[in-house]
């Protein structure tokens, strides 16, 4: 039992480290109002302990700032304006101060109609701005896939629907579900039909997982319908998906490009883990301490998701 405990406590505290290190991109917003002018909005995450990030322009381009930095959400937030001997066409941008869990996504809309959006990251900190437009944007798909592979709530989630499931088919079923589900309010969210405030919508996740802990620890499996349980919490989780992509930010102009490839960067981040988490309880359902281990997985996801609750309500009191 003393051995159960002290598993408990060092898993604990490790996962609540690792859940501290959200999504947080740094965004770089810059149109051009006329030709070779622009007018620059760098949003850089607050909660990062390092120094606020910064852009480096071409030497050709003189930078004036237009407003002292503030604080929006969990964003320092600065304007400035930027006029160009040049177009920032073929000429290349810096963003120093990235972490390796701040990453940059840039956003260029041209007063010809030319739109460019690229990522940049503390390996790859230099961008140089193609010639041509790029169509699509394709970025979101990573950090849709990141911020997935980084929330380790919705990855419990999805690890405990496998724990009560029985058959492979009906497993299928039961992610289709949840994936339907939160694709359809990440969409309602977005679009401003239906909204709920991020905070409240963490602490309702945390909510479905202490749920999900009680059913592990009782020992139910479902062979028929979990999908039901997967649909309706899964809605929930939508409006988490919905909330990191308004904070990342996103142009009106590509509203459904941007929503759609972020939505298959978590979708594709889910077919990553669902193998792993396959095999993992598959091979915990080998062994003879069947029992044990549910209950310590029931302990272990129940007293995180306590913790989360209380964190999260507690932030909701103090905003």
């Amino acid at each position: 039992m003393n051995k159960l405990i002290l598993s408990l406590f060092l898993i604990f505290f490790s996962l609540k480290s690792t859940v501290a290190h959200e999504l947080n991109p740094a965004r770089l917003i810059i149109n051009e109002t006329e030709l070779n002018s622009y007018q620059v909005n760098w949003r850089f995450p607050s909660n990062v302990l390092t120094k606020p990030g910064s852009v480096v322009f071409p030497e050709n381009c003189k930078e004036t700032i237009s407003s002292f930095p503030k604080i929006e959400g969990k964003y320092q937030v600065q304007s400035s304006s930027l006029l160009c001997q040049l177009d920032l066409r073929n000429q290349e941008i810096t963003v120093k101060g990235l972490t390796r869990m701040t990453d940059g996504l840039i956003t260029i809309e041209f007063s010809d109609g030319g739109k460019f959006e690229g990522l940049v990251s503390v390996n790859n900190p230099k961008l140089l701005i193609p010639g041509e437009s790029n169509l699509y944007p394709t970025n979101y798909f990573w950090l849709g896939l990141q911020h997935l592979l980084s929330g380790i709530d919705h990855l419990i989630f999805v690890l405990g629907l496998i724990f009560i499931v029985v058959g492979f088919k009906t497993l299928i079923k039961t992610i289709t579900a949840f994936t339907l589900a939160h694709s359809i309010t990440l969409a309602l969210s977005v679009t401003k039909t239906v909204q709920l405030p991020q905070s409240s919508a963490e602490a309702l996740i945390a909510l479905t997982l202490i749920y999900l802990a009680l059913e592990i620890g009782e020992g139910r499996r479902y062979a028929r319908t979990p999908w039901v349980l997967a649909f309706g919490f899964g809605l929930l989780h939508g409006f988490g998906f919905a909330g990191a992509l308004s904070e990342i930010g996103f142009s009106e102009s590509s509203l459904f490009y941007s929503m759609l490839f972020f939505n298959l960067g978590i979708e594709a981040g889910q077919l990553i883990v669902l193998p792993f988490f396959i095999g993992l309880v598959w091979s915990l359902n080998k062994l003879k301490s069947t029992e044990f281990i549910y209950r310590f997985s029931s302990y272990l996801v129940g007293g995180i998701s306590c913790f989360w609750i209380l964190e999260r309500v507690g932030n909701i009191i103090l905003s």
